[in-house]
């Protein structure tokens, strides 16, 4: 993969009332300098699948010629006027594959192929400061789409800002467009108009929300929500963006959350090995995540120490260290994102979203059904609690409040879906389950990172260095897990009143 850069723009189109010249922009939001920089003929050929699923989720892939830089192009929306376009070398006519791998979520086994051919004349002109810095791009394409027998043309003018400029630019840019008898187009972009004035219908997107205010409703518009996002999330992950496996692990989680939570919605005999597979995933994900969290807590532990406490090349061997494991654990969350295993897990999830297997509490309201299932939850979660903190400290309990977390976090997931048709009250529970989800989280991570330490001290002991300073990390982990386990009865008790005025209605 050759580049990659944000794209900030806006484009316009000329009214009726337009002159079909453009105003003068010098004065405009800072610039000074108005230069043209000459004319380009480009000639783009947009890939899809046949039924249009790049075009349906606002995603571009083209191949193109003519101007500076020439080569093949994947744009990915970020939010309305921005994208992220990802460019690799112009070679043949054959989608690379690291552009291909970053939309295998959504073509699964379709091919890429041609669906049409943009050719633009582009007249560009530069925006500059009165330092001469590039502040922004303009272009005047005067452009003719083709698709098989069908064509349009038109002439639209786009701004693309250059790195580092304030976006405020391009509402200026607007204001004084505007007073000339240009608007904002009303197509996303080129591909976009191209296919709507060609005849191509790209297919529709579920609309977001419930169509009703049935239980069945609500749970499956909760799915399609977290459905979307793991989709969305999958190129992120591999182009290794920050956050990236979090969010898309939190999507499988919250989506095998609510399938156990709402079995009396869902048929549990179809809904159970879609669990299994969305566990398996989180599983895959959650390898390169955990030793991202584990890094950032190991580095946090060693720079509260005072530098005489550093004994030994900790910090070389801790990078070392996690260089390798998240070499091992990147490459083991790739392989599961690059299998059949995965692809059949996404067509099985659309299965389940076309076509529900729901069951007779699906058509009854919303309210009703989903309280009743976030109480279960939650009622579970008060069961490991308590369980938990009945045992004496020790790996046991260790063992105890980490299930308690699993449940704290389905609980969690549970009111968060039913927020929507249950208002505050499951909003309000949701928030206090949280703080009982996060401490019990802190835990797990001070088990995991007292595991990691003594690993580092046996391999820092064994190349003859000193191990003190593992130790004395090991020995404030201890001393934290006891203060969680010290907090944990009053953070519950809160918790558990929230539960009980949630299961009054309150």
């Amino acid at each position: 993969m050759a580049d990659t850069k944000r794209e900030i723009e806006r484009k316009f189109e000329f009214t009726s009332a337009a002159t079909k010249r453009l105003p003068d922009l010098t004065g405009t939001a800072g610039i000074t300098a108005v230069r043209r920089q000459g004319t380009a003929r480009l000639d783009a050929v947009y890939y899809d699948t046949p039924d249009l699923r790049l075009a349906a989720d606002g995603l571009t892939l083209r191949r193109r010629t003519g101007g500076a830089d020439e080569g093949w192009h994947l744009k990915l929306p970020v939010s309305p006027g921005v994208r992220d376009e990802i460019a690799a070398p112009l070679g043949d006519d054959t989608v690379p594959r690291p552009l291909a791998s970053l939309l295998r979520s959504r073509t699964r086994e379709a091919e890429l192929a041609p669906q049409l051919r943009l050719l633009s004349k582009r007249k560009v002109t530069h925006l500059l400061d009165a330092d001469g810095t590039l502040l922004a791009e303009l272009s005047t394409d005067t452009v003719t789409a083709e698709r098989g027998p069908a064509t349009a043309a038109w002439t639209e003018v786009e701004v693309e800002l250059a790195d580092g400029t304030d976006p405020a630019l391009l509402d200026a840019v607007e204001k004084v467009f505007r007073k000339a008898g240009l608007k904002v187009s009303d197509a996303p972009s080129k591909l976009a108009r191209a296919l709507a004035e060609t005849g191509a219908t790209p297919p529709a997107r579920p609309a977001p929300g419930p169509a009703d205010d049935t239980a069945g409703a609500r749970v499956l518009a909760y799915l399609r929500e977290q459905c979307e996002a793991l989709i969305t999330k999958d190129p992120a992950v591999r182009r290794d963006l920050p956050d990236a496996v979090h969010q898309m692990r939190v999507a499988t989680r919250r989506m095998r959350s609510a399938l156990a939570t709402y079995r009396s919605v869902l048929d549990r005999t179809a809904t159970d090995p879609l669990r299994a597979e969305l566990r398996w995933l989180a599983a895959e994900l959650g390898v390169d995540r955990d030793q991202e969290v584990l890094r950032e807590r190991l580095l946090t532990r060693l720079g509260e120490l005072d530098v005489t406490l550093l004994l030994g090349p900790v910090r070389a061997r801790l990078r070392i260290w996690d260089t390798v494991r998240r070499t091992e654990s990147r490459l083991r969350a790739l392989s599961a994102l690059d299998s059949e295993r995965y692809l059949t897990l996404l067509d099985s999830l659309d299965a389940l979203l076309a076509d529900p297997p729901l069951r007779k509490a699906a058509g009854r309201p919303a309210a009703k059904v989903l309280a009743k299932a976030v109480r279960r939850d939650h009622d579970r979660l008060a069961r490991r609690v308590e369980r938990a903190l009945a045992r004496d400290a020790g790996h046991k309990r260790d063992l105890a409040l980490h299930e308690a977390r699993k449940a704290a976090k389905r609980a969690r997931y549970a009111a968060e879906a039913a927020a929507p048709a249950l208002g505050k009250r499951a909003e309000r529970l949701a928030k206090a389950t949280k703080k009982v989800q996060t401490l019990l989280g802190d835990h797990q991570d001070g088990v995991v990172a007292r595991d990691a330490l003594r690993g580092l001290a046996v391999q820092a002991a064994g190349a003859g260095e000193s191990a003190f300073t593992w130790g004395l990390l090991y020995g404030r982990e201890e001393a934290l897990a006891e203060r969680y386990e010290r907090k944990l009865p009053k953070v519950w008790a809160k918790t558990a009143r929230r539960g009980a005025a949630f299961a009054r209605g309150r």
